[in-house]
C-alpha cells in the first residue's frame, strides 16, 4: 500500500476515526485487558484501528486482518520508585510493521522531558524511516510525559502538537488540554497542519466526562480518537466504544450517544 492507501485504513471515507490502543501491556499493569484476542473480535465492529505491541500484533493476527493496525514502536514508561526516569525509548521500527503488515508506526514525542534530546532524535529517526516504506507515523505528543494532566495546558499541548507536525508525522495524537474549552482547543487544531486525535487517558468512570470530552475534541476538529483504558476497563467495552464512534461518526450528541449504554 502507498501511503495514502494506509492512511485510510484509520480514516475513513469521512475522513474520521475510532482507534483503540491496547498498547499497554509493556507500560502498566492491564486488568480488563487479559483476553486481547477477544477483545479485538467483541469491538471491531465499532472501531476503525487498533494499536499494538510486536507480539499482540502477530499473535492477534487473525482479529486485526481488516482493521487498521498501528505498531507502536517505542515502551513508553511512567516512572516508577527510584527507577531513572528514560520517559519513553524505541525499540522497533519500519521493519518490523513491514514484517506484520501495519499501516502505521507509533512512538512517544514527550518535549519538555528530560530525555527530550533522545525521545525527539527517535522519533525523527522513525519519521525518516517511514518515508522510505511509506508506513505512515503517528507520534503521540505530550508534554512532559504520559498520564500528567497538570502539565498539558494550552500552552504546551499547543507546542507539543506543532512540533509533532514540524517533525513530519502524518498523524499526531495528544490529550485534550486540561481545563480548555472547545474554542481554545481549536486554535491548537487549526495551528497543527495534519490531522489531530485525542486520547482518553487513565479510565474515567464516568461516561458523560468521556463523551463529553470527546464531543468538545470533534467540535475543535479533531478528526477522532484513540481512546484504550476508558474502552476495555469499562463494564461495556463494546457499548462504550460504540458510545465513541457515534459522536465520532455520525456526530451524536453526547446524551444520544449514551443510550449505547442503557
Amino acid at each position: 500500500m502507498d501511503r495514502s492507501e494506509n492512511l485510510s485504513k484509520f480514516l475513513q471515507s469521512d475522513g474520521r476515526t475510532v482507534i483503540l490502543p491496547i498498547d499497554h501491556g509493556t507500560a502498566i499493569p492491564v486488568p480488563g485487558m487479559e483476553d486481547p484476542v477477544a477483545l479485538i473480535e467483541e469491538v471491531s465492529p465499532v472501531v476503525d484501528g487498533f494499536v499494538v505491541n510486536l507480539g499482540l500484533a502477530l499473535a492477534a493476527a487473525d482479529a486485526l486482518d481488516d482493521k487498521g493496525l498501528c505498531l507502536r514502536t517505542d515502551v513508553y514508561k511512567p516512572r516508577y520508585g527510584d527507577n531513572i526516569d528514560e520517559g519513553a525509548y524505541r525499540i522497533y521500527g519500519a521493519d518490523e510493521a513491514l514484517t506484520v503488515g501495519a499501516n502505521a508506526m507509533m512512538n512517544m514525542l514527550y518535549t519538555h522531558h528530560s530525555n527530550e534530546a533522545d525521545i525527539t532524535r527517535e522519533a525523527a529517526e522513525l519519521v525518516g524511516e517511514s518515508l522510505e516504506v511509506d508506513v505512515p507515523v503517528i507520534l503521540e505528543a505530550l508534554p512532559f510525559g504520559i498520564g500528567r494532566p497538570s502539565d498539558y495546558t494550552l500552552e504546551n499541548i499547543g507546542f507539543t502538537v506543532r512540533m509533532a507536525a514540524e517533525l513530519g508525522s502524518d498523524i499526531v495524537k495528544t490529550a485534550y488540554p486540561t481545563g480548555a474549552t472547545s474554542d481554545e482547543f481549536k486554535a491548537i487544531v487549526d495551528a497543527c497542519f495534519v490531522p489531530v486525535i485525542v486520547l482518553g487517558g487513565a479510565a474515567m468512570g464516568d461516561d458523560s466526562a468521556l463523551l463529553g470530552m470527546v464531543k468538545n475534541a470533534m467540535n475543535a476538529g479533531a478528526v477522532g480518537v484513540a481512546v484504550g483504558r476508558n474502552v476495555w476497563q469499562h463494564p461495556q467495552p463494546k457499548k462504550i466504544a460504540a458510545a465513541l464512534h457515534s459522536i465520532v461518526h455520525d456526530e451524536a450528541s453526547v446524551d444520544s450517544a449514551l443510550k449505547h449504554l442503557s
